[in-house]
């Protein structure tokens, strides 16, 4: 797990307007994220932009340990360099373990705003399905994301009754509050699953919902899916639908709807409509918002509200956590035992060889008079021997493999006279026991 490492921007230590800072735009990620690996230096790469966070996990180049990549990241995603501890203040870094426990807690919901919420894994599925697609992910990746996603299904189901809202949800919720008062249409602008999710609980609360995106056919779908109906984002923009509220999460970098679109929306609508704007940075222009009189709930305003009740859903989720924990001791076993199979194939056969060239020794020797029968049976008997010797040597090493550091493996392999490559070290350690033979 050395070569893993993240960097990235949350709702924990910034505002919305901060981590949209970071955002790169939906439509160019294709075509940025090769650029954005090699701006980084790294072999393997993965994107990860929500309403709440943008975060970069990579795998570092074959035979290299992850470093903190802070400034590289920065410089990449902002388009320039950072001032003096300006990366080290606006983002956080991870490296090894910690960077895996790091995406299986994010997979989990467990570091969202809402905890526990399970919009997230779709997410991060998506964005690792963009960095396939990109050719920016491989194996090292692959398996991580794979084991972090498989863990998240498992612990959902698994705490599906203390499962608690999530942002959409309550974005949901706050929406039919507002049409308590004001019953109508609310419009869902952008297909995404913050959207997805709000018309799913507004269609089954008899709410009549309209779809607006940018491609009419992607927007139809969609509204097919919930009984609703839709109309693409150009024709809301001038002959705007007279709505009751208004959920927005789309991928754009700037307003989807900016002064003229809200001008003509003020002018169809008989009372003000209530905006719940998810977009970073904001989808809804939140100037010419007030300036119209509308009601707008931005992802600050959100995210605080989450951050009210994590506590309390923090605790209902423990079993959880206890679940990551044990997902990531068995996964450092297996990745460190994997790491160095060749070494302990290699200690099994010195085991063997040292066996062997004994009975040999000893059949050339005090034993020369035994018949044929008899010398292939005492070479049986020193292989078993062997077999069984090398068995407590290796399973101890299994184990501390999974807990000591490289450097305590590599010196037990040095004695051994069995050459561990390691990734940092391998020129010093092998000029090392050169000179000690």
């Amino acid at each position: 797990m050395d070569e893993i490492g993240v960097v990235g921007v949350t709702y924990r230590h910034a505002s919305a307007d901060e981590i949209a800072a970071f955002t790169l735009p939906k439509g160019e990620l294709a075509e940025r994220l090769p650029a954005l690996r090699a701006a980084i230096g790294a072999a393997e790469l993965i994107y990860l932009a929500t309403c709440n966070r943008v975060e970069v996990a990579f795998a570092a180049p074959a035979g290299q340990i992850a470093h903190d990549l802070r400034a590289d990241v920065f410089h990449a995603l902002t388009g320039r360099p950072p001032r003096a501890n300006e990366a080290r203040s606006a983002l956080r870094a991870w490296t090894g373990e910690a960077a895996v426990e790091h995406l299986f807690l994010v997979a989990c919901g467990l570091d969202s705003a809402q905890a526990g919420e399970r919009e997230i894994a779709a997410q991060l599925r998506g964005a690792w399905d963009l960095a396939r697609e990109a050719r920016v992910s491989g194996p090292v990746l692959d398996r991580i994301l794979g084991e972090a996603l498989s863990l998240s299904g498992r612990l959902q189901r698994m705490v599906a009754d203390a499962r608690p809202p999530s942002l959409a949800d309550m974005a949901a919720d706050r929406m039919l509050l507002h049409l308590a008062d004001r019953p109508g249409t609310v419009a869902l602008v952008g297909v995404s699953p913050m959207t997805k999710r709000c018309g799913e609980i507004l269609h089954r609360a008899g709410v009549q919902v309209l779809v607006v995106n940018r491609s009419a056919e992607t927007g139809e779908e969609f509204a097919n899916s919930i009984g609703a109906s839709a109309m693409p984002l150009a024709e809301f923009r001038t002959n705007p639908y007279p709505i009751s509220g208004l959920i927005v999460a789309t991928g754009g970098t700037e307003p989807v709807l900016g002064p003229e679109a809200l001008q003509r929306l003020a002018g169809v609508v008989t009372a003000p409509p209530l905006i719940i704007d998810f977009g970073l940075p904001p989808n809804v222009d939140p100037k010419a918002a007030r300036e119209e009189g509308f009601d707008r709930i931005g992802m600050n305003e959100m995210i605080q509200a989450a951050q009210d009740r994590r506590l309390a859903q923090l605790l209902r989720l423990a079993p959880m956590r206890a679940a990551i924990d044990e997902r990531l001791a068995r996964l450092r076993g297996q990745l460190a035992t994997r790491a160095m199979g060749r070494q302990l194939a290699q200690l099994r056969s010195e085991f063997e060889r040292i066996a062997a060239d004994e009975a040999n020794r000893a059949l050339a020797e005090e034993l020369q008079k035994l018949s044929a029968e008899q010398q292939e049976h005492v070479r049986r008997v020193a292989s078993t021997i062997a077999h069984r010797l090398a068995h407590l040597p290796l399973a101890g090493i299994r184990a501390a493999a999974a807990h000591a550091s490289t450097e305590t493996v590599d010196a037990f392999f040095r004695e051994a006279r069995l050459q561990r490559a390691t990734r940092a070290g391998a020129a010093h350690t092998r000029t090392h026991t050169e000179k000690r033979s």
